[in-house]
């Protein structure tokens, strides 16, 4: 286990840039967007929406959207429109607006496609241990000049993510962060400990919460996920006081129309007012 030696509020790891955004500097970073693409008109409609929100606050943002939820309760639940056409689609809507996109990855091979379109390639927490797809993500980000984000598996404790670490680093990859979704509590609930932002950036290592995720009941509802949407905005407080780098939020014009995490998703009306408070938050620590 780490020592815990610094005031959290001050602790800070590495800056990494991120396309036309840093990750791990004064301001935080916030990481919007759907849970999953649904069509072009419906991702171009989100980002404009998102960026005229974020605009409004000052706040710099990665869109994100997932082209294929591989990782779904049910067979028959929808998974996306594919690596190619969803990696093309996310880039056309980050471009529009002018803001760096991100997505997940899950195996080496989508990892090459990716890194011609996509700022900040993602690793599903389910796969972050997974060494051909870690090293794969980690060359394609140096050879297009991306970045990687590690998402911390539900299995995992803090400390375990300084092998991942190493695994980047050897194969060239510097420019990376981790992201907190909470930790396996039990049968189909989740646990969001503030401990683990500390210890990750006491580490060195930029960190990222992830408060729509974190709030997931997996296969809590039998045939699908669940979750308890209405404390994202509680756990994304609590993580920005406890000192974090940036903060990820899934946002949906209608979650309960969304095809994917509709539960846990927050309503594009109530981000400017969370938003806001989490900057709020932010400035109270300087």
């Amino acid at each position: 286990m780490p020592t815990r030696k610094k005031n959290p509020a001050t602790l800070t790891g590495k800056e990494i840039s991120i396309g036309s955004v840093t990750l791990g500097g004064k301001e935080p970073l916030f990481i919007l967007g759907p849970c999953v693409i649904e069509g072009e008109k419906p991702l171009l409609r989100a980002a404009r929406t998102i960026k005229a929100i974020c605009d409004d606050l000052g706040v710099q943002f990665i869109f994100k959207a997932s082209y294929d939820k591989a990782n779904r309760t049910s067979g028959s639940s929808y998974r996306g429109v594919g690596v190619l056409d969803g990696c093309r689609m996310l880039a056309e809507a980050g471009d529009s607006i002018g803001v760096p996109v991100t997505t997940d990855i899950h195996t080496p091979e989508e990892a090459e496609i990716a890194a011609d379109f996509i700022d900040l390639l993602q690793i599903p927490a389910f796969l972050c241990r997974q060494t051909d797809l870690i090293e794969a993500a980690a060359r394609a980000a140096v050879s297009a000049g991306r970045a990687v984000n590690v998402k911390k598996g539900q299995f995992l404790a803090p400390w375990d993510l300084a092998p991942i670490a190493g695994k980047l680093k050897a194969a060239g990859c510097t420019r990376f962060c981790f992201t907190e979704r909470g930790t396996t509590f039990g049968y189909n609930n989740l646990v969001a400990d503030m401990r683990s932002l500390y210890w990750i950036r006491e580490q060195g290592f930029p960190v990222i919460f992830d408060a729509t995720h974190s709030v997931q009941r997996p296969g809590g509802g039998g045939g699908h996920t669940t979750g308890d949407g209405h404390l994202a905005p509680v756990l994304a407080r609590a993580a920005m006081a406890a000192g974090v780098d940036g903060i990820f939020l899934e946002t949906h014009e209608n979650p309960a129309k969304a095809p994917s995490d509709g539960p846990n998703q927050i309503p594009h009306k109530h981000l400017p007012a969370l938003l806001k408070s989490l900057l709020a938050i932010r400035h109270a620590l300087d």
